[in-house]
């Protein structure tokens, strides 16, 4: 395991956002929808993983591109919200993705918007930032935007590991499969990038045991977390492999919860507990939280204490 002297976990955001959520009394074409409640978050997975670990007394610096009105915007509320952060300059505009609540049926909507298309120099300059960092944890996570190509995580993960730093890595796609191929130390696909990993679904848990096994075997990652939606998460490790359940609750939102639990995780074993711990504390907290909102650490120290992992 790398060191972590300081105690930081440094992110890596190469796309983005600030979240807008909002509700309607219904959905339907042509119309004027109205809306209410409208809520602005900042946005983008590795941006979300570092309030997450902000959130739960750890130490975090959210590194990312931002340009135009909107990245100023970001800036601003990662300020206001008490949130270490590093912005490099774009030339293009920061996006901004919408999630519209239907409050007819209480579905969600979810519209994301391409990200600017990013220079290799604006890049680079983001890449080196998060090295610079001297984070003993870095987390990359979300997608990339246009410019970017997929073997950027890889690269990532070479320097990581050139620094003896440990890479956390949350992406899909041809991202994912290239940051794999040089070998991360945490990955967290869901259910559906897992079997678009392997080519094949895997309705059962045991195949699903068997791929992240696999990914282990052939030095991919160190440890896979899987989320599995309402089937709950599998952590696994060379050590063994550990199941947790979906605690009974009502979810209010799902948007963000990958995120919460990416956050969880890595804090957790930052902190030095163990993988069933770790794992159980990850949980699902999120889904307690509204609209684009992030999970509580009173929920996540309460979830702890109602569900538990199962060895397998």
């Amino acid at each position: 395991m790398a060191s972590n002297p300081r105690g930081l976990v440094a992110t890596l955001t190469m796309n983005p956002a600030i979240d807008l959520c909002f509700s309607v009394d219904g959905i339907s074409p042509t119309r004027k929808l109205r809306a209410y409640d409208l809520r602005r978050d900042p946005g983008g997975g590795g941006i979300n993983v570092a309030r997450v670990i902000g959130r739960l007394g750890g130490e975090a610096l959210a590194v990312f591109p931002a340009g135009g009105p909107t990245g100023e915007r970001l800036r601003s509320m990662l300020e206001a919200g008490g949130t270490a952060h590093r912005a490099t300059d774009a030339a293009g505009e920061t996006r901004e993705d919408f999630t519209a609540w239907n409050r007819e049926n209480g579905e969600q909507y979810r519209f994301v918007l391409p990200g600017p298309e990013l220079t290799l120099a604006e890049q680079q300059a983001a890449l080196e930032a998060v090295m610079e960092s001297g984070a003993g944890i870095i987390v990359a996570s979300g997608s990339l935007p246009s410019g970017v190509p997929a073997a950027f995580y890889a690269g990532l993960a070479l320097r990581a590991r050139e620094a003896g730093s440990k890479l956390a890595l949350d992406a899909a796609g041809p991202a994912l499969a290239e940051g794999l191929v040089a070998g991360v130390w945490l990955v967290k696909p869901n259910l559906g990038e897992l079997e678009q990993l392997v080519g094949a679904p895997l309705p059962v848990l045991s195949a699903r045991l068997g791929a992240c096994r696999d990914l282990i075997g052939r030095r991919a990652a160190e440890v896979v977390a899987l989320s599995m939606g309402p089937e709950g998460a599998l952590l696994a490790t060379e050590d063994g492999a550990w199941l947790c359940a979906t605690p009974p609750l009502t979810p209010i939102s799902t948007v963000g919860a990958g995120d919460s639990f990416m956050g969880g995780l890595v804090q957790a074993l930052a902190d030095g507990r163990d993988a069933p711990e770790a794992l159980a504390r990850a949980g699902s907290a999120a889904l307690l939280a509204p609209g684009t909102q992030l999970c509580q650490a009173e929920d996540v120290a309460r979830l702890a204490r109602e569900i538990s992992a199962t060895r397998l």
